[in-house]
């Protein structure tokens, strides 16, 4: 057997009779590169959504007794950058982010520019004490508390396993 005929776009043996095309290549290649970069998920990749340039924002949630906790990574933005609502039982995060960076030396110059917006929503359970839900920002990165109500605390009962006889 030659090297030839494992190729599945060797005349058609091995796929059944077709023959990818070029199209279908380009479209491989390009999800392959895809999934590659997505990977990284920098806010300063862009996605072209519409004639609106976006980008993702990295969102960890978690859960303790007294309050659910969101941490959002925006590197390269500050505080006056984001917004924060809640409003029926939506916390909403959004953003937009403005840089741009110029290097001067004395064979080199160049500027970049990254400008996007973002919107992350959230739905919770109506046992958030909105009067009590703080934001801090340090570091590019983003934490907000939404404490529980003292009636949502109560509900937790936790429930003692004992070993099986």
């Amino acid at each position: 057997m030659a090297l030839k005929d494992l190729s599945p776009w060797h005349h058609g043996k091995g796929t059944g009779g077709t023959v990818p095309s070029m199209t279908d290549l380009h479209r491989e290649v390009d999800r392959v590169f895809e999934d590659f970069w997505r990977g990284f998920a920098s806010p300063a990749l862009f996605n072209d959504n519409g004639g609106t340039m976006t980008f993702d924002v990295r969102v960890d949630t978690s859960e303790d007794d007294k309050a659910y906790h969101v941490v959002a990574e925006l590197p390269g933005m500050t505080e006056k950058d984001v917004e924060v609502t809640f409003a029926d039982n939506m916390l909403t995060i959004s953003g937009e982010k403005k840089e741009e960076k110029e290097v001067k030396e004395e064979n080199l110059h160049r500027r970049e520019r990254s400008f996007g917006s973002f919107r992350r929503s959230f739905t919770l359970p109506s046992e958030v004490d909105e009067g009590k839900i703080a934001a801090t920002f340090k570091d590019g990165v983003m934490t907000i508390d939404l404490p529980k109500t003292k009636t949502a605390q109560k509900k937790a009962k936790k429930i003692t396993i004992s070993r099986g006889k």
